[in-house]
């Protein structure tokens, strides 16, 4: 069976870390083809669209996306929606995976996708002087993330923590809290904790090693995962998933457009091939995702995007994987 990836490089460095995932990934000798399409911000200034049709249609036939980056502009701009945020809510990519590794640190966080502050639900009152954003957390999706985050803990070390701040946002978060040990009773052999955000932070730097599968909310998840990044070589060996009940899934490194290094060919791809690997490992090639990510971990940037891709099949090489 050939597997169908839709590629989008999207803005500034994604034209550069997607071809060094692409070549490593055709290196590899597994049934996969590819297709290019377009979004982002670039996108939307050429076409007035940051996700056309086109893409979407691309995007539905195929059975993963990788994508670049975007450049998500700080001001509202009107007529533009994140390409990110869209796919995820057009394919119901619910749960974000978001990996950290480096030494003494090995854990994932599972992040809900779809709801939360990022619900889109904002309004300006008072003529402009306050801003209010509604978060939208219920017990269906709360239900689903942990599910989630109980089978990648079962797959790894089965110890959940369970993330939240109900001893404040008490309708809330008291709701995501409920829902989640709920679930979590479906599992008797993890081993389940929960802390509050501020000291799961604290908790994260203090003693990464303590933690193994992490599960909370939307804001709170985008927030830790780069805190996890920060202790595991920053944005650019970060690398995650988003992923539904089906096909397709998207994977992208976390690491945005770069502005100030885009086009000069010195990006780090190793967050884009990292995350490669997580497409691989979502296909079923567990064996060749784990080569790639031994090897990736194994392999310092050289300064050069596309050397360090090449570096990367070098060490898989020599690791005996084959290439």
């Amino acid at each position: 069976m050939t597997h169908l990836i839709t590629l989008i490089s999207g803005d500034g460095i994604g034209a550069e870390v997607i071809p060094a995932a692409r070549t490593v990934l055709e290196a590899l000798d597994l049934p996969l083809r590819f297709q290019e399409a377009d979004a982002g911000f670039g996108t939307f200034e050429r076409v007035g669209d940051a996700l056309p049709p086109a893409t979407l249609d691309a995007c539905a036939a195929s059975d993963a996306i990788l994508f670049g980056a975007t450049s998500s502009p700080m001001a509202k701009v009107a007529g533009y929606q994140s390409p990110i945020l869209n796919l995820r809510r057009h394919f119901d990519l619910f749960a974000n995976l978001r990996p950290a590794v480096g030494e003494g640190v090995d854990l994932l966080i599972v992040r809900e996708n779809t709801e939360g502050l990022y619900s889109r639900r904002e309004r300006v009152e008072d003529g402009g002087a306050t801003a209010i954003a509604e978060r939208v957390i219920t017990a269906a999706a709360s239900e689903r993330i942990t599910h989630v985050a109980c089978e990648q803990a079962r797959a790894r070390r089965g110890k959940l923590t369970i993330v939240h701040k109900a001893n404040v946002l008490k309708e809330t978060c008291g709701l995501f809290r409920r829902a989640a040990f709920g679930v979590a009773t479906d599992y008797p052999d993890l081993a389940v904790e929960e802390l509050l955000v501020d000291t799961a932070a604290m908790r994260l730097v203090q003693d990464p090693g303590r933690f193994d599968v992490l599960v909370t909310t939307n804001l709170f998840g985008d927030i830790l995962s780069d805190l996890a990044a920060g202790m595991t070589g920053g944005l650019g060996m970060a690398p995650s998933a988003n992923v539904g009940a089906g096909h397709p899934a998207l994977f992208e490194p976390v690491h945005g457009s770069a502005p100030d290094i885009a086009g000069q060919g010195i990006a780090d791809p190793r967050a884009a091939i990292l995350s490669a690997a997580m497409l691989l490992d979502f296909l079923g090639y567990t064996e060749a995702a784990s080569a790639l990510r031994r090897a990736t971990y194994a392999t310092p940037h050289t300064g050069n995007t596309a050397h360090t891709a090449r570096a990367i099949l070098a060490q898989m090489e020599r690791d005996g994987a084959h290439v």
